[in-house]
């Protein structure tokens, strides 16, 4: 796999651009235009408003790893929807280590 390099200007730091070095596939299914649109969208959001989105997206994660928690087992308390969600982020040593629980079904 290739890489390709994407340049986004960052006038507001004193610099033209920053370049990163993505996979050639990276944006293979995204039209051109479009994600010029978004890189520009991202270009005008403020450090917070690109903070406040990565804490949204995070917390969807967690929403779905518990809807299918409780997809899974169905007759889970709350309690033991949140530990399966946390296993499968954290593991089963660290699950134990931290929470003294481990998977047993």
């Amino acid at each position: 796999m290739g890489e390709v390099r994407y340049a986004l200007p960052l006038a507001s730091l004193g610099r033209s651009t920053v370049r990163w070095n993505l996979p050639s596939d990276w944006f293979s299914d995204t039209d051109p235009k479009a994600l010029e649109v978004f890189l520009e969208l991202q270009r005008r959001m403020s450090p917070s408003e690109k903070l406040e989105r990565v804490f949204k997206a995070n917390a969807m994660m967690h929403s779905l790893a518990e809807a299918d928690v409780r997809r899974l087992y169905p007759h889970a308390d709350d309690r033991e929807v949140f530990l399966r969600a946390a296993a499968r982020r954290l593991g089963p040593d660290l699950m134990n280590k931290v929470y003294g629980w481990t998977d047993t079904a």
